[in-house]
């Protein structure tokens, strides 16, 4: 039955817990108020006055204590864990000024229920035990006035019924405030617009980081794949023709190998969040030893270099130098054995680079896939250009990159 549902209910015993959390909590605030009262009584005229500001004083000092960072976190998890958790993308720590305001008032209402609730399942127990004593021995409970007796034997069996019933609606009554007190977690500590703005702004940086990791490992590690694929087949075809040959080879596999281990242990560096990579990544100055591993693959690159890599910035440098090693793992990867030409110039505060080669037959080749797309990117994040498609019988990528005022 829904009526006798919060008697068996987990959820109201848990609302029990997180309450006596809040009894248990507000020790500190009572022991305060009990020195302080007397402190406040010289200076009036009576203990009701004396008492009344002391109850204000520990108020004070109640919402005081709620804006401490650590109280916020305690309320959090006691909210999360024993109200069955209302707002689950609530942070432990608010972001915001309103924010913390809202968590210190939960966490007054918190401390002022659970004294209430409390006080009275301390109370409930003993006057439970009270009544039924008070059947055999006619003494229900001393008073300052005298004992407060009631008659012996039949005429009080009514006395531990209305206790025990007063003790089943405590249960109810720890219910409905558990409730209402998870209503008001609900609005008190749920994300504000600019708590929601800033987690969005983190996620966009992390969702931002992973493709940046994922361009990583796509054009590194996918490279230097394409190019031990090409070098090894041509070394076990030239192994008792061209030993020479064959070594120069088996030697570019492994610096290729090297270099893509490299690579791999700058990106698990970046993603265990270590403070430096112990491998710098490449750029433009370590071009000509990109092309000649494609050479020794076996595909015939020709290359010019207009101006002076070195003075390309190193964002840029490392970026380009990723977008050129794409389009040659691309080119051997997809046309095979064709001549790739390589064109890169820089000139005052612009970077422009222009990969071809023909397109071998049936090679299908239309808009580009996953690295072309890459490619794209790290050139918008640059605020450069880049160009990829079919030129007459030639498949041709174009990346125009400005920096400084040259944007």
């Amino acid at each position: 039955m829904r009526v006798l549902r919060p008697l068996t209910a987990k959820a109201t015993y848990r609302r029990w817990v997180y309450l006596v959390l809040g009894g248990a909590i507000s020790v500190p605030y009572l022991l305060f108020s009990a020195i302080a009262v007397p402190s406040v009584l010289p200076f009036v005229t009576s203990m009701e006055r004396a008492t009344v500001i002391g109850g204000g004083l520990t108020l004070l000092v109640l919402a005081g204590t709620a804006f401490l960072p650590a109280v916020h976190v305690l309320e959090s998890t006691a909210v999360r864990e024993l109200l069955d958790d209302p707002v689950p993308d609530a942070p432990a720590k608010p972001h915001t000024r309103r924010g913390r305001r809202q968590a210190a008032g939960m966490f007054v209402l918190h401390v002022v229920a659970g004294f209430v609730v409390s006080f009275f399942s301390l109370l409930a127990p003993a006057a439970i035990g009270l009544s039924v004593s008070a059947v055999f021995t006619g003494q229900l409970v001393e008073t300052t006035d005298g004992a407060l007796t009631v008659p012996v034997g039949w005429a009080s069996a009514w006395l531990p019924a209305v206790f025990v019933l007063g003790g089943v609606l405590l249960v109810y009554a720890v219910w409905a405030i558990g409730g209402l007190l998870r209503r008001a977690a609900t609005g008190l500590l749920g994300m504000s617009a600019a708590d929601r703005i800033a987690r969005l702004e983190r996620r966009t940086e992390q969702l931002a980081e992973r493709n940046r990791l994922a361009r990583e490992l796509h054009d590194s590690v996918g490279h230097a794949l394409s190019v031990v694929t090409l070098q090894a087949g041509a070394a076990r075809r030239t192994l008792r023709t061209d030993p020479a040959f064959t070594e120069r080879a088996l030697g570019a596999i492994e610096d290729s190998a090297r270099t893509a281990l490299d690579d791999l242990d700058h990106v698990l560096g970046l993603l265990r969040e270590e403070a430096a990579s112990r491998t710098p990544r490449p750029a433009l100055t370590e071009l000509p030893t990109l092309l000649e591993t494609t050479r020794l693959a076996g595909t015939a690159v020709t290359a010019s270099i207009d101006g002076d890599l070195a003075a390309v910035p190193a964002v840029v440098s490392r970026e380009v130098y990723r977008i050129l090693q794409e389009c040659l793992t691309n080119a051997v990867r997809h046309a095979g054995r064709v001549p790739v030409a390589v064109v890169v110039s820089v000139a005052g505060q612009e970077l422009v680079a222009r990969v071809t080669n023909p397109l071998s037959p049936g090679s299908g080749r239309a808009g580009g896939g996953r690295g072309v797309r890459g490619m794209a990117e790290r050139a918008a994040v640059l605020g450069g250009e880049l160009s990829a498609g079919r030129v007459d019988e030639r498949w041709e990528v174009v990346v125009r990159v400005p920096w400084g005022s040259g944007r």
